[in-house]
């Protein structure tokens, strides 16, 4: 992969780091919620769903978080855009659409296929 590439994908794992954090934190703050405040059980209840909402979605950016530092520790490791797999390049397009990819796409599909025969 070429240096101005790897830049590039660098730049904008780092982008997509500090805007994940920043909402996160934004987020922390807005889940703080007294029971006082709610007048009865079901202000409560549509108030506790979109805390587990909430909660998901912080876990799903989390994992998210997890895979950015990965790619960027393989940006300066020389191994960004190797499938840990077959260790096969992974294409630009697959890079493009999805930075965070650890895998080509011959290999996802059968880690997917795999996935549906033991689900």
């Amino acid at each position: 992969m070429k240096k101005k590439d790897l830049t590039r994908f660098g730049e904008r794992l780092r982008e997509e780091k500090a805007r994940l954090l920043n909402h996160s934190e934004r987020k922390t703050e807005e889940m703080t919620l007294s029971t006082d405040d709610l007048a009865d059980e079901v202000d409560l209840a549509s108030s506790e769903l979109n805390q587990s909402v909430a909660l998901r979605l912080r876990d799903r950016e989390r994992v998210l978080l997890q895979k950015i530092e990965s790619a960027l520790a393989k940006i300066d490791a020389g191994t960004y855009g190797v499938c840990d797999i077959c260790e096969e390049p992974i294409e630009m397009k697959r890079l493009e659409v999805r930075p965070v990819a650890e895998l080509c796409i011959r290999c996802k599909e059968a880690e997917e296929q795999e996935e549906k025969i033991y689900a």
